[in-house]
């Protein structure tokens, strides 16, 4: 779906992003991550052809947005952190201009508006001011203009931005069914939106991607934590004699259990070690309460990758 190859783009002599790479497919939902200023709404103007990179190329569909800007624009749909939208106009005029001048067929434009008003749940708010709406109604209406004609690709920036944690959660479930239909790729600074709604994190430090990760992955350390009956030294000598692991480590006691974190070498298995372990545990006659890989927080890895 979108392929991205040593973006940059500077501003005078500041470097706003530098030499980014990454590629996305079909039906993702990306998160985009970083500090404000590490350049993530910078890559999203430069991915929906508002802004035009310094240096890299930048494909959509197969085609390379410098060259078919207007191709590649009618199969996206972009919000922006603010969106530009009227306060004195009613909902569904605004979408009807919005449709007039994305170009889609005037022949069309009732369904599409119709269809972005059911999707985004603005049906009761269609004949209303924009002005009268709540903050969480104001973004809905800027997802409802960014899906206009089903676009394949879905550019959000910050979308939950000053919103409760009811119309967060509103907004979350929105973009989950926004998915089946499109790829998205959500800029935010908030690590649980992108830890709640997203397949895959896109992480910026700077400027530069700094990980690239799936989040199933990135949770997951190369380690095991074990959870025993057995705290003898000679139960921690079996278990540094298995080939599979690097270190074991006795973690303070909880509820009179034994807890090790045992690292694994990085060429071991995850599931040959835990056998083996869960094989150590029953020699040693010791009773098996747990044993898992050790999941780390998002906002452990965004700290110690925006850490110097």
């Amino acid at each position: 779906m979108i392929d991205v190859h040593s973006l940059s783009r500077r501003y005078g002599c500041d470097q706003a992003v530098q030499n980014v790479s990454f590629h996305i497919d079909d039906g993702e939902i990306v998160g985009l991550l970083g500090h404000n200023g590490a350049g993530k709404t910078t890559i999203m103007r430069m991915l929906s052809g508002y802004l035009e990179p310094s240096a890299g190329t930048i494909y959509i569909g197969g085609f390379n947005l410098a060259v078919n800007a207007h191709s590649v624009q009618s199969t996206l749909g972009y919000l922006p952190e603010n969106p530009p939208l009227y306060p004195d106009m009613l909902v569904a005029d605004y979408l009807q201009y919005i449709a007039t001048i994305k170009g889609i067929a005037k022949q069309e434009i009732m369904t599409s508006v119709r269809q972005a008003v059911i999707a985004t749940d603005l049906s009761d708010k269609a004949l209303s001011k924009i002005q009268t709406l709540s903050r969480g109604m104001k973004q809905r209406v800027g997802v409802a203009q960014a899906i206009l004609g089903k676009p394949k690709l879905l550019i959000l920036d910050e979308p939950t931005s000053g919103l409760d944690p009811q119309q967060t959660d509103q907004m979350r479930k929105l973009i989950q069914r926004m998915s089946r239909q499109a790829t998205i790729i959500l800029s935010t600074h908030i690590m649980q939106e992108v830890d709640a709604i997203c397949d895959r994190v896109l992480m910026l430090r700077a400027g530069k991607l700094v990980l690239d990760s799936p989040l199933v992955e990135l949770r997951q350390t190369h380690s095991l934590l074990l959870r025993t009956d057995d705290a003898s030294e000679r139960f921690q000598g079996y278990l540094k004699q298995l080939p599979q692991v690097a270190s074991v480590q006795q973690l303070p006691d909880s509820e009179g259990y034994s807890n090790y974190l045992l690292a694994l070498h990085d060429n071991a298995d995850m599931d040959t070690a835990a056998s083996n372990v869960t094989r150590c545990v029953l020699e040693a006659q010791a009773n098996l309460y747990q044993l898992q890989p050790m999941v780390q927080g998002l906002e452990a890895i965004f700290h110690d990758k925006n850490s110097d």
